[in-house]
Order: C-alpha cells, then structure tokens, then sequence
C-alpha cells in the first residue's frame, strides 16, 4: 500500500510573522529639525518678553539666540549635506517666474501646477523668516545699546518694532499654509519636522540622521543661555517687578 503524501507545508517565514511595517523615509536630519524648533521658540519668547523693562535682558538674550541660530542655519546650508542646503530654497524660487507664466497662459485651473505654487509660498516665507532675522536682530542691539541719542531719536526702536510685527506676520502665515495644506492633501504638514519622515516607500533622502550635531546645537543655546545669566548680576529677568508698588502693597497686606 502507498502512502498517501501529506498536503500539509511548513510555513515560510513571510506567512508565519507579517512583515514589520516600514517607518517612511527621512527627508529632514535631525539638525536642521532642531534649528527650527530653536528658531520658532527663541523668536516667541522674544516676541512675548518684548514689552518691560524686566524681562530686557531675557529679550536681548533670545535675540542674540536668533542670530546665532542663523549663523548656524547658513553654515549647515553651505557645508552641510545637499538636502539641507540653501541652494533648494533658492532653486523653488527661481521657478517663481516660470509659474506665474503658467498661470497666465493656462488654459483651465486644472491645468496649473498647485502643487509647485504652494511650494513656491512654503519656500518664500522660510527665506523671508531668515532674511528678517538681520535688520530685526540689528535694530534690536543698536536700541539696546542706545545708539538712537547720538543717530537722532527713536527711529531705531520703531524699525526694530516693525521688523518684529513683520516678521510674526510672516510667521503666522507660514502657520496657515502648513495648515492649509494639511487639510488640503489631508496629511500633516508639519510632522516631518517633528520625526524627519514622510510615509511612503523609497530610499531614504537623508542618508545620515546627524543626531549629534542636533544635540551639540541644542547644548551650545543652552549654554549660552546659562553664561548670559551668570553674567548678569540679576540674572536675565529683573526683580523690579517685586518692588513696583503693587508688590508692595502685597506684602504690606501680609
């Protein structure tokens, strides 16, 4: 009698375990994640400590934080790997003409590239936000410095105010557009600043993550920070506020 072969098969090792799912591809290394976050925080607290005398000092601080933090955003762009340079920023811009052809010949609305003008506005606003940070910081160290009583009135103060206004205008715009295109390609925008991916399969753009530079620039603001207040001798927010009256009123009611 002949034995019946069995219809049974060792599973494979693709059917036993399914396969792991793919993280995406990183399109930003971590430095350049880490100068945005710096970047973003440093003018906020700036903008909010802008108002009173006790928070100058901190104000000024966070300002040389924001010059500093371009210096590094240029350098990075110049030296750094070809996905983080410049040269990508200026490069979407140079297509601005060659766009905004298109949408004057243009036979329909679905034959314009949206994709490329949204692009367009991402990178203008990314430069305006860099390019701003020099009269803005410069302005801010001649007031600070007082150079308005020998160059003739206040005028440097204002300029400093307005770059100050124009550049949060620039900021809230670059927030709406992230959000804007959000809901538009129903995808977050602004994850991949936060994780460096995007979904998708495909070789990575970003071949080397750089963690340790994104962690040496983080040690150098907080450095820095901490000399600044140890150089001042009432660290960098005043007590003035607890001797104003109202304070002192405080106490008496004590």
């Amino acid at each position: 009698m002949h034995a019946t072969p069995s219809t049974h098969t060792i599973p494979t090792t693709a059917q036993a375990a399914p396969a792991a799912p793919t993280p995406g591809r990183r399109v930003t290394d971590a430095p350049t994640r880490m100068f945005h976050w710096l970047f973003a925080l440093s003018f906020l607290g700036a903008y909010v400590t802008a108002d009173g005398e006790s928070w100058r000092l901190l104000h000024v601080t966070l300002g040389y934080t924001l010059a500093g933090l371009l210096v590094f955003r240029v350098l990075y762009g110049l030296l750094g790997p070809r996905q983080a340079g410049l040269g990508l920023m200026w490069r979407k811009l140079a297509g601005a003409p060659a766009w905004l052809r298109s949408l004057t010949q243009s036979q329909s609305p679905a034959s314009i590239n949206w994709r490329q003008g949204q692009n367009l506005l991402m990178a203008l606003a990314v430069v305006a936000l860099l390019l701003m940070v020099v009269p803005l910081t410069l302005s801010g160290y001649a007031t600070y410095n007082d150079w308005g009583d020998f160059l003739g009135g206040d005028w440097l103060e204002e300029v400093h105010e307005f770059f100050g206004e124009a550049f949060l205008f620039v900021v809230l715009a670059h927030l709406a557009l992230i959000a804007g295109l959000s809901l538009l390609r129903r995808k977050n925008q602004a994850l991949p600043m936060l994780t460096g991916r995007i979904d998708g399969k495909g070789p990575d753009l970003v071949q080397k993550n750089r963690g340790w530079l994104a962690a040496l620039l983080l040690l150098a603001v907080l450095a820095f920070g901490a000399w600044e207040w140890q150089q001042s001798p009432n660290g960098l927010i005043s007590n003035k506020a607890w001797n104003s009256p109202a304070a002192g009123h405080a106490h008496d009611d004590d």
